[in-house]
């Protein structure tokens, strides 16, 4: 039996960080995977080629609907299907060649095969039916990450109802398709295959789309989608879908029980995630799961058997890669006997439609709540220059700031590149830094950014001075 000081289960970007820095610390360090290539949910059937195909559509969109105010004539414009699926995965396996580069680079056993705890301190891998090993180890993380949830009555047969996974393999073009579920997995899909050319329909049970998020974001996200020819149906409970051979049928009722029904060529479900611990073998071990499957753990990321540690989706809360990667440095980081900080409300969440939806820390429905008195500074893209120029006039930003002492609480964004201008806000909160600290700093003119510094400066209690 081979002995490590560590062994990680799972390789997304938990599971593939952990070993890393584990590595990096000079532990021997073996990372198991089941399936072929590294890097889990996010960088084979996730993030990354979702990512990939949201870009590639949105050049479409814009050649077909903005290039011509541009100056830019384009005759017989249309989309090879199956060349934007082609270029997604290769996008998927350069990133996964990459992570396969890292592990040589930093020496981590890569082991293929499906793990399960024999007890506390051992682990099975099974590479095939004739082979197996056991593993040995000082320390393990669980990385295992999440699947798909679904709602009763809706059974995900992969066929016509169908995941975002099945969703980024389509052999062909859909005409009609129908979207269980308004948040982050839900919009992006949406907003792929509206650029398309697909009739797409949203199902939302809550009153708002992505309901996690500031409610002012979803509400104007909504009114952006509906403009790009989006339908979309909030407070409505989908309780049936029928597979139907060629189309697919879903079911559901609002909320004083008028029902209804809709068909199309697939329904998508993306009514969120679940963490994934079948066949880990934790019955063999003193590791808990709660009522909803997922890992418990303390506020160091251990299980209630201490040098067994969960991160990622696999624990619950903002089922995000970044913070998995965040989780997995905090884990190897504390094992090795420092003393790092997590802080979960500083972790920021992104959503790649077009305008782009970024957020972090409290939403004014959370300030309200809890009675918190805060100051609002919200400033449009509309009134700056950069996004005039570049036509991407959508959305603005919201500052939430303790009303007494200025110190940021919470930074919403809907505009262009607000995936990339939130970083500024993680560093606000990060740092506790005042609205009136982050706009007083020089901001390049004409950018983007500017739209931070002049709702930083609202926030603060000064008047905006600059477009």
């Amino acid at each position: 039996m081979e002995q490590y000081d560590l062994v990680v289960i799972g390789s997304g970007p938990g599971g593939y960080v952990a070993a890393i820095r584990s590595a990096q610390l000079g532990y021997k360090t073996a990372l198991v995977e089941k399936y072929d290539t590294l890097g889990g949910t996010c960088t084979n059937v996730g993030c990354i080629p979702t990512k990939a195909i949201l870009d590639s559509t949105h050049h479409y969109h814009d050649a077909a609907h903005h290039f011509t105010a541009h100056g830019i004539q384009v005759e017989g414009l249309s989309m090879d299907f199956n060349r934007l699926y082609e270029r997604k995965d290769k996008v998927v396996l350069q990133n996964t060649q990459g992570l396969n580069f890292l592990m040589r680079k930093n020496k981590v056993t890569v082991i293929h095969g499906t793990a399960s705890f024999v007890d506390n301190s051992t682990l099975q891998v099974v590479r095939s039916a004739q082979d197996s090993l056991l593993l040995g180890a000082k320390k393990f993380i669980i990385a295992t990450g999440s699947k798909p949830a679904t709602v009763p009555g809706v059974t995900i047969d992969k066929e016509r109802i169908i995941t975002s996974t099945e969703a980024l393999s389509l052999q062909k073009k859909p005409d009609n398709l129908v979207i269980i579920g308004g948040g982050v997995i839900g919009v992006e899909m949406a907003s792929i295959f509206n650029r398309l050319g697909c009739e797409v329909t949203i199902i939302e049970y809550a009153d708002h789309l992505l309901a996690n998020m500031d409610h002012e974001l979803g509400d104007a996200l909504k009114r952006i989608l509906v403009k790009d020819g989006i339908r979309i149906l909030l407070e409505q409970a989908v309780y049936k879908t029928e597979n139907m051979g060629n189309t697919a049928k879903v079911f559901f009722r609002d909320r004083g029980g008028k029902e209804q029904e809709l068909q199309a060529d697939y329904i998508l479900v993306a009514v969120g995630r679940k963490a994934f611990t079948v066949g880990l073998g934790l019955e063999n071990t003193g590791v808990r799961l709660d009522a909803r499957g997922m890992v418990v753990t303390n506020e160091q990321l251990q299980t209630a058997v201490p040098h067994i540690y969960a991160i990622g989706d696999v624990i619950g809360g903002a089922m995000l890669a970044h913070k998995a990667e965040e989780e997995a440095i905090f884990v190897v980081e504390h094992m090795d006997g420092q003393k790092p900080k997590l802080h979960y409300d500083r972790i920021p969440s992104v959503v790649y439609t077009w305008p782009e939806v970024a957020s972090v820390g409290a939403t004014e429905e959370d300030l309200k709540a809890k009675g918190i008195a805060y100051a609002i500074g919200k400033f449009p893209f509309s009134a700056n220059a950069r996004a005039r120029a570049g036509m991407n006039t959508q959305g603005f930003v919201k500052v939430l700031a303790d009303q007494k002492y200025g110190e940021l609480l919470g930074v919403h964004v809907i505009g262009a590149r607000a995936a990339d201008l939130i970083a500024q806000g993680v560093l606000g909160l990060e740092y506790e830094i005042t609205a009136d600290s982050m706009s007083r700093v020089s901001y390049a003119h004409p950018t983007y950014s500017e739209v931070m510094k002049e709702a930083h400066t609202l926030a603060s209690g000064r008047p905006s001075v600059n477009i």
